[in-house]
């Protein structure tokens, strides 16, 4: 009799979640459905534009034609959903449209604090911001809170200053691909053995089913080494207190604290904060900290269904970079993620 209630308890589980576990997935398609529905309605209002404190702590909108800094973040890891070389694209777009067409912006801080990520949207972001601060001659200063590494650095070679907390950590110029796992030996002992068809030579190069020639990763040690020694140009052309033999053969991929980092070359002031860098920014576009100005941030606009299915915390934490789309990557990475 127990065993009978027992066994139908968990029948009773087992319908019930499946129920449960049913609905959720019809549901999927129809909140897919309503969400291209309020894109379509919501074409022109793409982004969200936010009026951040100035100095003084207001956020009143002023006139048209009051000069504006606009703040980007480079927050998180470089490559990812919300930190892609397309959104900071299109934030610069938005910064020369609408209610910015009058030439407001007269400065970009960019408020750093990543570890670096893609080589593609590291290199695409940085490439943006260059030509933006080029054809509109405006200043772009840096404001490092807590880390700028990597992609991070790279990223901050378009700045004319860089300025960071006495606690960020700066540096990791360098280029990682990997790491790969062989598999073919644990395969053999078990008896178990694969194929992999395949037309071109070196199409399956680094098959992890099978074993790996001599120098077999040659070929993606060029790439990386053509990676490398285009952050290392990019760099020594941007600071100029740093060589490209001490850049290579000293500093290397090391990370460094603040202070450090400034007296080596890689920031310009190692004991900073927000407001310092805000207040030299506005003097180096000669904006008057007295008269009427804005601090603007132009994000894309959030939608919820976007939220509901974006990458899980989990997935994060495991594998910081398993999100991002490229191979190759400036990414500061410690072995010790806990």
């Amino acid at each position: 009799m127990k065993e009978s209630i027992f066994l139908s308890c968990i029948r009773s589980f087992f319908r019930s979640f499946f129920v449960i576990l049913g609905i959720f997935f019809a549901l999927i398609p129809i909140m897919f459905v309503l969400n291209a529905i309020i894109d379509r309605k919501d074409v022109s209002k793409k982004v969200e534009i936010n009026i951040l404190p100035d100095l003084k702590g207001e956020t009143a909108a002023f006139s048209e034609k009051t000069p504006v800094i606009l703040k980007i973040n480079i927050e998180g890891i470089i490559g990812e959903k919300r930190l892609t070389s397309e959104i900071i694209e299109n934030v610069l777009i938005e910064s020369r449209k609408d209610t910015f067409k009058k030439d407001r912006v007269k400065g970009i801080l960019l408020h750093i604090n990543t570890p670096g990520g893609g080589v593609n949207d590291s290199d695409g972001i940085y490439r943006a911001l260059s030509d933006y601060k080029k054809k509109y001659k405006i200043p772009i200063f840096a404001f490092v809170d807590g880390l700028c590494a990597s992609g991070g650095f790279y990223i901050s070679a378009s700045c004319d200053k860089i300025y960071a907390t006495p606690v960020s950590i700066i540096g990791s110029v360098g280029v990682m691909l990997g790491p790969f796992f062989n598999v073919y030996n644990a395969l053999n002992k078990i008896g178990v053995e694969s194929l992999t068809i395949t037309e071109g030579k070196d199409k399956d190069m680094m098959n992890p089913l099978r074993r790996w020639r001599e120098d077999e990763s040659k070929d993606l040690q060029k790439l990386g080494s053509y990676f490398y020694n285009r952050f290392v140009s990019i760099v020594t052309q941007a600071r100029d207190k740093i060589t490209k033999e001490q850049l290579i053969e000293e500093y290397g991929a090391k990370v460094f604290d603040s202070m450090t980092a400034k007296n080596l070359g890689y920031i310009d002031n190692g004991d900073s904060d927000y407001k310092e860098t805000l207040r030299e920014l506005l003097k180096e576009a000669k904006i008057d900290e007295k008269k009427p100005y804005q601090i603007v941030e132009i994000q894309p606009k959030k939608r919820w269904i976007s939220e509901i299915f974006n990458e899980s915390i989990f997935i994060k934490r495991l594998f910081p970079y398993f999100t991002i789309k490229d191979s190759f990557l400036y990414l500061y990475l410690p072995r010790n993620n806990g």
